[in-house]
Parts: structure tokens; sequence; C-alpha cells
């Protein structure tokens, strides 16, 4: 009897829980340290990282042109258009030009970055003023401006007013559609604590609204500065007497490659400058915001 009753303790002893802490006579392992994952995103900065690839596509033409894979009279030697860059600045032409196309750039950039922010505002901030002022935009934006020209020709003619109208229909676009969507994204729970702290209108406007608006505007503000240089390579091809565009024009009617290279590149200078001015104001202004670029 003591035999069974022994037999069948023992298995109720070894499910028995063990107290903790106790340990089976065996050393334990500590547990595997997890290892620290990477840090997602692009890293630290690079000194210089826009200049990467313009300085590649140079290098490729370099070589391409020296060992003669690139046919001249199709695309010509960067030194070539070196060469004749200095002659079109010791003629004073090629200053000429570039005051002229930067006026016009200019004047179209200020009066859309007015109007499309204007316009923004307006939609932004009563459904009603969206209901009358997106539709239009909407529909401008599905037109390129290039398909615009012939009744801004019969409208305003073929002189300055045309350019610059050109242009400026082209910079509203992006200023409208990135500054609406910043209005229309403002967190609901800025206005609730605005309508708590009872702000005027005008308190309202300036603590909420343009803080929160300011990172759509100043996205637009970039692809606005785009196209109004590619609204102006568009509107100096079409009888102009002066500007990169209609030297570019003038160079293509007597096969010039050189020029119209001269030209091309002036344009990218030109964006690629603007775009990091643009770029520096934004970082500036938007220090409160933390992104993988920092």
């Amino acid at each position: 009897m003591s035999t069974e009753v022994s037999g069948r303790a023992a298995p109720a002893a070894e499910a028995a829980p063990r107290p903790p802490g106790a340990g089976d006579g065996r050393p334990r392992q500590a547990p595997p340290r997890r290892r620290r994952g990477r840090r997602l995103g692009p890293g630290r900065p690079i000194p210089f990282a826009w200049a990467i690839g313009p300085l590649l596509l140079l290098a490729i033409w370099s070589v391409g042109s020296a060992a003669g894979w690139i046919d001249e009279r199709n695309l010509s030697a960067p030194w070539d258009v070196l060469a004749t860059a200095r002659e079109l600045i010791e003629d004073g032409r090629l200053q000429e030009h570039l005051a002229a196309s930067t006026e016009r750039a200019l004047t179209g950039l200020v009066f859309g970055v007015g109007i499309g922010l204007l316009l923004a505002l307006v939609a932004g901030l009563s459904r009603l003023g969206e209901g009358i002022i997106d539709g239009p935009v909407q529909i401008k934006r599905s037109i390129p401006s290039l398909a615009l020209i012939p009744l801004l020709i019969l409208w305003f003619g073929i002189g300055e007013s045309m350019k610059v109208i050109t242009i400026t229909l082209g910079v509203l676009v992006p200023i409208y559609i990135h500054t609406h969507h910043g209005l229309r994204s403002i967190d609901s729970r800025y206005v609730e604590l605005a309508e708590t702290l009872r702000l005027s209108r005008r308190g309202f406007l300036r603590h909420v609204v343009l803080p929160g608006a300011l990172p759509g505007f100043l996205l637009g503000l970039r692809f606005a500065v785009t196209s109004a240089w590619l609204s102006l390579v568009v509107v100096e091809q079409v009888n102009a007497t002066s500007g990169i565009g209609y030297m570019m024009e003038l160079a293509r009617t007597y096969g010039q490659t050189d020029v119209i290279l001269v030209g091309l590149v002036v344009y990218g200078l030109l964006g690629l400058i603007s775009d990091g001015l643009v770029r520096l104001a934004q970082r500036k202004a938007l220090t409160w915001q933390r992104t993988l670029a920092d």
C-alpha cells in the first residue's frame, strides 16, 4: 500500500510548480541582447549633395565627347559650350538676354504667388469660396499653358502682357493647390483650442491659419518657381525679341547647337539656384518640423 501511494504521489510532486528562482541544477543563460536596429532615413546630410547629379552628368558628357561617342553636330562638347558662353559674355549678349528673362520670370512669379495665395485663402476659409474657386483652378491645372497661348495671343496680343500672364497662370496653380491643401489639413484640435481661448479673427489667422498653411505654401512655391521657368521657355519662343528663349530660337535657325546648349545650361542653373533659395527659406521657416532630412 505504501508503495502504491508513493508511486501515485511521485507524478504529483513532479508536476508541482517550482517556486520562483528555483533552478533545475543547470546554469541559466542570459537572454540574448537585442541588437539595436539601424535608424531609418537617409542618414547624415552630405555637403553639396545637390551638385553630385549635375557633376555626374557633366562627367558622362565630357567622356562621351572626348571618346567620340557623341556627334558634335548633334551635341557640342562641354569645352565648346564653355568657349561659346565666354564669347557671349564678352559681347554682352548673354547678360542682356538673361536680364530680360529674369524680369519676365520674376514679374509673373510675383503676380502668380499673390493671386494663388489669395485664392487659396478664400477657398480654404470658406465653403462658398471653395465651391466658386476650386473648380476653375482644377480645370486650369489640367490644361497646359502651351495650349492657352493661341487664345492669350488673341486676347492680349504678342507683347509682354501675354508672356507675363502665361507665367502667372503657370505659377498660381501650384501655389493654390498646396496652400489650399495646407489650410484644409490644419489639425481640428488647434481650431478648438482657438475657440476655447476665444481668439479674435485676426488672432486665429495669425496663430493658427498662417502657421498651418506655411508648409504647404513653401512646398507650392518650389513648384511655382519651376513652373515660372518652364513657362518662360515657352513664351520666349513666341515672337520675342529678347530673352534666353529668343537667343535659343535664333540659334536653332542658324544651326548653332553650342548656343542652344548655353541657353539650356543657363535655364538649368536658374532653376537650380532658385529652388535652392526656396529650400533654404523653407528650412529656416520650418525649424519646428523634424523630417528625415534633418
